[in-house]
């Protein structure tokens, strides 16, 4: 799918596809990020921290590393013209820290499964390295709420 083309050349269905690439890869960091300040300023868990940096740099890792470069996947980003943006879902009760962490990990656990899953079509090989980061969010994710 992918060409040695400048991102100006790309077809449709490739711009379409570095922007899922790109709102996934956002979506996962920034769920990281949350969870990772939560226990930061907190929590005060350096080890916990130290994981959720570990994981966010793994994907940000893969992502440098994918067959077209960062500057081009962000070059297609459409952030006025997503039509997903105002789906926003108001919380009906008010958010505890639980609830916090919980909707971020899940976020970044559901951006890794859209990055695993659309790597099997553009860059097989990397669909594997989403997983295993996949999984080590889940594992993580049990250490977390054993310690809050």
């Amino acid at each position: 799918m992918w060409s040695s083309k400048r991102s100006t050349d790309k077809t449709e269905l490739e711009k379409k596809v570095l922007r899922l690439v790109d709102a996934n890869f956002n979506r996962v960091r920034e769920g990281l990020r949350v969870c990772e300040d939560v226990f930061r300023f907190l929590f005060d868990d350096e080890e916990i921290v130290d994981r959720f940096k570990q994981v966010r740099h793994s994907c940000s890792k893969l992502i440098l590393a994918f067959p077209v470069t960062y500057r081009e996947i962000v070059a297609m980003r459409d952030s006025r013209g997503d039509v997903g943006k105002k789906s926003y879902i108001a919380d009906k009760k008010k958010c505890d820290w639980n609830d916090l962490i919980t909707s971020n990990l899940k976020r970044s656990e559901e951006g890794f499964r859209v990055l695993e899953e659309a790597c099997k079509v553009i860059a097989p090989k990397k669909s594997k390295n989403f997983q295993e980061l996949r999984f080590r969010l889940y594992e993580l994710e049990k250490e977390v709420f054993k310690r809050i």
